[in-house]
């Protein structure tokens, strides 16, 4: 796939430069950024790595990882950020976690769900992969096998990995978990809209959000589209098989039966797993918060009997408990970092059911309420309590720490350019250790917007000349509310730079081709 020939010299500069401990391929703002500091985070390097292999000498193994993604929570949505109660959405046990941890108000993640979903498992941004749009029921498309997924990776090491919850990257089995590195996975197919389709057929009164949906049977027979399974239990190496009840059955009561099945496992399996020889990794990709309510919270106090996502959130966070009980009650707390982040921002469509941020945008936009989420992570004995770091992290950077932390940076192929960054120094030494300055935003194929430290550009169309670009101080304005083109003059050579070694690496490592021709699908074009 390398063509140096293509690449331009500002990128053949960098990839000179590169430093040697880089067994992968970054983008190219990265690679910079990485020389520039490669003294400062050799010796943080060697620090943590003598933290990591006390922590192994102690605990015997490489620690556990538990990543918790949810749905549509916007940013300001929990209590740590100004929202719970005071919005009707109670968060106790999430903020009481963000407080045991780390808070982290600038965690970026991709636009939608299903994008999101190809960051956290792929490490790269989903434009790399061909996979560029949410996936709908009957839909062909789903993650290459091509791509090396962060449970293949640290399956290498003798990871035991497990996934449950929204999968949502495809449904054909070559592109289910089970065939895409996890040994087992108790999954939905789809997001949570289809929960909703018979029931809005079903009900004359026409208040259900997809009125004109005509039943299941007909459009089967129209469509040729299948809605009769709604998730599987899949084992690598053995296939899958429908989930059976009420949680594998789409109905609006489907989601709270799949997360209740679904915490009880995952409790289950740590315990399983506690004192194993070996590490776990859990990937659990919950249904919070799509627009089905918890039929046990819904008159619960303080909960916005409006909003169903409110009482949902209240089932969120008794599981959320649940779990990080369970790491204590075991003795494995010390040795498992768990981090919980929204796979974008909040969806609009159904409100009062929806999320909220007090940032400009929702879900499907590149402006910070669709991209900046609430994030948090908690390791105790690890990550000191109380932080609340400014540093960047996006989604993709928690393929690459877990890399670093399961022993496997080696596993990660270097055909290819892997989007994400060690953060584990970050999450160990605190504020200002972050390893990230950069981020591109894409929305499908296209290139919609850059971040470089506290500054961020949407890139619009040039006229007469000028710069093709609103400029932001996100630090100093997050609401967007003051995006301007010439207060920003100052940043166009070095917002071009970026941007010119970002696509160079692009000529270097070209992405993978879509399974649908661009001109075939809905979503954005170039």
């Amino acid at each position: 796939m390398r063509n140096i020939a293509t690449t331009t010299s500002l990128l053949a500069l960098l990839l000179t430069a590169t430093p040697a401990a880089l067994a992968i391929e970054p983008d190219g703002p990265h690679l910079d950024f990485a020389k520039r500091n490669a003294a400062a985070w050799a010796s943080e390097d060697a620090d943590i790595n003598q933290k990591l292999a006390a922590l192994e000498e102690r605990f015997g193994k490489k620690p556990n990882i538990v990543y918790i993604l949810t749905d549509d929570i916007g940013w300001g949505e929990l209590g740590w950020q100004g929202g719970g109660k005071h919005r009707g959405t109670p968060s106790a046990e999430l903020d009481a976690m963000a407080f045991e941890g780390m808070r982290l108000w600038s965690a970026y993640a991709e636009p939608s769900c299903t994008p999101t979903r190809i960051a956290l498992n792929t490490g790269r941004h989903p434009v790399r992969t061909g996979l560029l749009s949410v996936l709908w029921p009957g839909m062909e498309d789903g993650l290459s096998e091509d791509e090396v997924t962060i449970a293949e990776i640290l399956s290498e090491e003798g990871y035991n990995t497990a996934m449950w919850g929204k999968w949502h990257l495809g449904d054909l089995p070559e592109h289910a978990p089970e065939n895409q590195g996890y040994d087992y996975a108790y999954y939905g197919l789809f997001n949570g809209a289809p929960d909703y389709w018979q029931a809005s057929y079903e009900d004359k009164s026409g208040t259900f959000p997809f009125a004109d949906f005509p039943g299941y049977e007909t459009y089967k027979e129209r469509t040729g589209i299948d809605l009769s399974i709604a998730g599987y239990v899949g084992r690598k190496g053995e296939g899958r098989s429908p989930i059976e009840g009420d949680a594998g059955i789409l109905s609006p009561e489907r989601q709270e039966a799949f997360e209740n099945e679904s915490i009880a496992q995952i409790t289950d399996y740590v315990k399983d797993h506690a004192n194993d020889d070996d590490p776990f990794f859990i990937y659990w990709a919950s249904y919070a918060l799509q627009i089905a309510p918890s039929q046990e919270f819904l008159d619960a106090p303080g909960v916005d009997k409006n909003n169903r996502q409110a009482s949902f959130m209240m089932l969120h966070n008794k599981h959320v408990k649940q779990l990080l009980d369970t790491l204590k009650s075991e003795g494995i707390a010390e040795n498992t970092l768990v981090v919980w982040i929204s796979d974008n921002g909040p969806m609009y469509a159904f409100y009062p059911t929806s999320g909220y941020t007090l940032l400009q945008g929702s879900k499907g936009e590149l402006l910070e309420g669709g991209i900046r989420v609430p994030a948090m992570a908690w390791w105790p004995g690890m990550i000191e309590p109380g932080q609340d770091p400014a540093d960047m992290l996006h989604v993709t950077d928690l393929y690459t720490t877990a890399a670093r932390l399961g022993g496997a940076m080696d596993n990660i192929p270097n055909d290819r350019i892997t989007d994400g960054v060690d953060q584990t120094s970050l999450f160990l030494n605190g504020e200002g250790h972050g390893r990230r300055n950069f981020m591109a935003h894409y929305s499908g194929p296209v290139l919609g917007a850059l971040r470089y430290e506290d500054f961020k550009i949407h890139i619009k169309e040039a006229q007469g000349g000028l710069p093709g670009m609103d400029f932001y101080n996100v630090k100093r304005d997050p609401g967007e509310k003051y995006g301007k083109l010439y207060p920003g003059l100052f940043a166009v050579a070095p917002m071009q730079k970026l941007l010119g070694s970002h696509m160079g690496r692009v000529q270097q490592f070209p992405h993978r081709q879509p399974m649908t021709p661009q001109d075939e699908t809905l979503t954005a074009h170039d």
